[in-house]
């Protein structure tokens, strides 16, 4: 029985009661070793009447089988009834090495959990539960992690037990779990502890233990009754822990000498296979007698599966063992381990068993580290190539093996352990390729770890350092560089993009080439130093090339960078095609990593063509996905489009509480970029609030540094604030840049702001046939924004000519499409503009569909055009019934029966705003 838990019960009830009502629920219960965690599980588990129940546990396994809790989990419930989406099928397969197969993304076997979890608790409610979660192989807790962040609306409960914190499980709901109270522990010692305690004695013992049930079980097992009579021997200064492990080896030293063997055998199998454990113990000459005595001590007990009394006499069971007795164990393991059927586990005790360097050994761990590789366990392939490399003879080899094992820790995030083991490898790296690799790895970490300023010139040197051994290799480098260069922006020390452009040139393509990345350098490279025009057809073709490419696994890596490059062009087609391009393969590909990213670009498209709804969606989940994989591609990039939507809707406050955090950050990270677009923001945010020369000051930082992209599109803030101000000399400086720049491109977003920023400067007799040619060409780009402004810009003109009439039919246009599209500062502005005529602007009636969240909006939107709650899921990356859930409030919030009736229910916001 439990002493003294009613409040753990309580939340555990909670927790089943709210999975019965189809209420997903999850809980961390924290706690050291022997307080009693298992036993809160145990009682879960015993309450859960109806629930289908699946446990897993963690095994002190030091990542070296990727996603071996999650097969133990998922083995324990039935295949969905209808087939998984065919990526989350093929994922799962191949991460539980069923079948062979791309490499899948780590957040992509995530969603097929959640599928499969979903269709399980349609059966009846599902109880999930996870031991010594501290002990989960990364790849495992990672996945298992993104399903509880996505958990809604299923009758699902997830329960974890960890002893301290779990990096990959931070932020869930946790329950800490202390020792017992006094009077609860007296309880406890009385009922368990034969005859009767002195009462200084066995208050002293509860003293002692702090109240861990387990350390009020198991000490005074390890006591003779003199040593009772007294209480407890002096303290050794072990944690408490540490004193279980003795009480535990004690009662180990007492057992025969084939009985400990076993035990130590069964310690070192970490899977816990009562097969394999006996086969070893029977090349051991062990025979099952010894079982006996193990389980006569409550030690251990061996018969479907492999069962410790509590994972501290695992580990002091092995840690207890001479050096040569754990590779005895090891080795019997290896030779009782089928090579065929599973020859990583049997490489890994091999490995253990080995008394010195062998190649063959780890030329084995290496092929088993290309196996989790394959399966998406990088953080396993780290670990089985860094023991490779400890097993290797050769000086050189055994640093490509440390590169290695670095790289795999840096694709799963463990940057500190990377760059260890990137220091470590350096030294022995003779091949210049090799070192390049290397200091391409640093220039990652150091980005990573918000070093921006320091990664290109690192990029840059790896280029050189293979220029003239490897073309391809040293180009990819420049594009890195060039890249890193661009982010860091102003806050970039030694290498430019100026440098990297030069480079590049000086090192051109084979003739003939075109692939993406080899158009991308050379437009970027001739836009930095050949000029805008020279950079038109290279960077197109690369965006044709990117949005054509039909492979079955595209490349994401420049995805970003022709998303830029687009948008640098002035090309709103090709730019929002990208966009909504990198969000589908995203999504397709399961590729969480990329997607935060990938939307706040979309949502960037979606702000300009003035869907505003949709914009804040994407923003939403950006930031929902993030919450749940913790891991961005660009720190910051969720805050950054946050901040350009507040500064759109002239949300002034908010706006100045967030962007000096914004900066800060980026300054912190050496990413300049992202300075660069907080003032691109806040120049946004003057303007609409007609505050002409707080946004000149920033426009010209901008205007002054010309980065690629933000350099562009400032132009015509930078003429609108300067001719407000006064400034004719910066305007026409601005206004020559943007002339170039939107001639030689030609498309109608670049010709419509040109001819906007003319009539800005232009005559009275010259300015209203500008005016209508912007409106003529931003009519036609699908920049509603830019169209709303300029209308007002032309009403504001119209008006200060004295022609109310005319004034008032823009400004009332500017006026609606500014408020339709989220713009308040800049509508306020019409508005005022429009009184001034005579008229009073409309007041905009908030639309029922305002009342929807972000998520829900995105669940209509799809819903309307179609879609099937099992695609929206896969689309969303939440459950099917998660959907329901959204779509039940959507109906009632919209007073629609129907899916049928979405569509008219929710408008078309592009009507809205046409």
């Amino acid at each position: 029985m439990l002493f003294g838990r009613d409040r753990e019960r309580e939340e555990l009830d909670g927790l089943l009661r709210s999975a019965r009502d189809g209420r997903s629920g999850v809980l961390v219960l924290r706690g050291e070793p022997g307080v009693g965690k298992t036993a809160l599980l145990d009682h879960a588990v015993e309450s859960a009447e109806g629930f289908r129940v699946a446990r897993a546990v963690g095994v002190e396994s030091e990542g070296e089988l990727a996603f071996a809790a999650l097969q133990q989990l998922c083995s324990r419930l039935p295949d969905p009834p209808d087939p998984l989406p065919d990526p989350q099928r093929d994922a799962l397969g191949v991460a539980f090495g069923l079948t062979t197969g791309h490499s899948p993304e780590r957040f992509l076997i995530g969603l097929a959990v959640l599928s499969v979890l979903s269709a399980a608790a349609d059966e009846q409610p599902l109880l999930c539960v996870v031991d010594d979660a501290h002990w989960l192989d990364r790849a495992s807790a990672q996945a298992l992690a993104f399903v509880a962040r996505r958990l809604l609306a299923d009758r699902v409960a997830l329960l974890f037990a960890s002893r301290g914190r779990n990096g990959e499980l931070a932020g869930l709901p946790e329950l800490v779990v202390p020792g017992l109270g006094e009077d609860d522990a007296r309880a406890l010692l009385a009922a368990t502890t034969e005859g009767a305690l002195d009462a200084r004695v066995r208050d002293r013992i509860v003293e002692e233990t702090r109240g861990n049930p387990l350390a009020l079980l198991e000490l005074p097992r390890g006591l003779t009754p003199a040593e009772l009579a007294v209480g407890f021997t002096p303290t050794t200064g072990l944690p408490l822990s540490g004193r279980i492990e003795d009480s535990f080896l004690r009662r180990v030293e007492e057992l025969p000498s084939d009985t400990r063997r076993l035990l130590l055998v069964a310690s070192a199998d970490r899977l816990g296979d009562p097969i394999k454990v006996w086969r070893a113990a029977e090349l051991l000459g062990i025979g099952p007698e010894a079982a006996a005595s193990a389980a006569d001590g409550d030690l251990l007990d061996i018969d479907t599966e492999v069962r410790f009394r509590h994972p501290l006499v695992r580990s002091a069971v092995y840690r207890s063992a001479s050096l040569a007795e754990r590779r005895e164990a090891h080795q019997a393991l290896a030779d009782a381990t089928d090579p065929g059927q599973d020859p990583d586990r049997r490489a890994w005790h091999t490995a253990a068993a080995a008394p010195g360097p062998d190649e063959g050994v780890a030329s084995e761990l290496e092929r088993s580290a290309g196996r989790a590789q394959e399966r998406g366990g990088v953080a396993a392939a780290a670990v089985f190539l860094e023991r490779a490399a400890e097993l290797t003879p050769d000086a050189e080899r055994r640093s490509l093996r440390l590169l290695l094992a670095a790289a795999s820790d840096l694709s799963a995030g463990a940057n500190e352990r990377a760059r260890r083991l990137l220091e470590e490898s350096v030294p022995g790296l003779v091949d210049p390729a090799a070192r390049a690799r290397a200091m391409r790895m640093e220039g990652a970490i150091r980005f990573a770890d918000g070093r921006g300023s320091d990664t290109p010139a690192l990029l840059f040197d790896a280029a050189m350092a293979v220029r003239d051994l490897d073309r391809d290799l040293a180009r990819n480098a420049l594009m890195q560089s060039l890249e890193a260069a661009m982010w860091a922006g102003q806050l970039a020390t030694g290498t430019t993009l100026q440098d990297a452009a030069q480079a590049a040139l000086e090192l051109p393509a084979p003739p003939g080439e075109a692939t993406v990345p080899s158009l991308l350098l050379d437009g970027y490279s001739k836009r930095l130093t050949a000029g805008y025009p020279a950079a038109l057809d290279p960077l197109r073709h690369a965006a044709d090339l990117y949005l054509g490419d039909v492979s079955e696994r595209p490349v994401l890596t420049w995805d970003g960078m022709v998303w830029n490059a687009t948008g640098e062009l002035f090309d709103f087609e090709r730019h929002i095609a990208v966009a909504r391009r990198r969000v589908r393969l995203a999504r397709e590909h399961g590729a969480l990593s990329f997607l935060p990213l990938a939307l706040c670009c979309l949502a960037w498209n979606e702000r300009l063509a003035g869907r505003i709804d949709a914009a804040e969606s994407f923003v939403s989940e950006a930031e929902e996905i993030t919450a749940a994989t913790g891991s961005p591609t660009m720190p910051g990039a969720n805050e950054i489009m946050r901040l350009a939507m507040l500064a759109w809707r002239g949300r002034e406050e908010e706006v100045r509480a967030v962007a000096p955090a914004v900066t800060a950050e980026a300054v912190a990270r050496g990413q300049g970029l992202g300075v660069t677009l907080a003032q691109f923001c806040l120049v946004t945010l003057e303007l609409g609030l007609g505050r002409y020369e707080e946004a000149l000051i920033a426009a010209r930082d901008i205007y002054e540094q010309d980065p690629l992209y933000p350099g562009s599109i400032i132009l015509p803030d930078t003429i609108e604030a300067a001719v407000r101000c006064g400034d004719s000399d910066v305007a026409q400086a601005a206004l020559a840049r943007l002339s170039e720049r939107a001639l030689a491109g030609g498309t109608p977003w670049g010709l419509g702001l040109l001819a906007r920023s003319r009539a800005l400067l232009a005559p009275d007799e010259e300015a209203e046939p500008l005016y209508q040619e912007a409106l003529e060409h931003l009519g036609r780009s699908g920049v509603t924004t830019e169209l709303a402004r300029a209308r007002l810009l032309y009403g504001e003109w119209l008006r200060r000519r004295r022609r109310r009439r005319d004034a008032r039919m823009q400004l009332r246009l500017a006026h609606d499409l500014l408020e339709a599209t989220g713009g308040a500062a800049f509508a306020h502005r019409a508005s005022v503009e429009l009184m001034a005529t005579g008229e009073r602007a409309r007041t905009r009636v908030a639309a029922t569909r305002d009342d929807l969240t972000p998520q829900e909006q995105q669940v209509a939107q799809l819903a309307a055009e179609g879609e099937s709650n099992a695609e929206i899921a896969a689309q969303l990356f939440i459950s099917p019934h998660t959907v329901a859930y959204h779509l039940r409030k959507v109906f009632s919030k919209l007073g629609v029966t129907s899916r049928g009736q979405l569509a008219a229910a929710i408008g078309h916001h592009a009507e809205a705003v046409g």
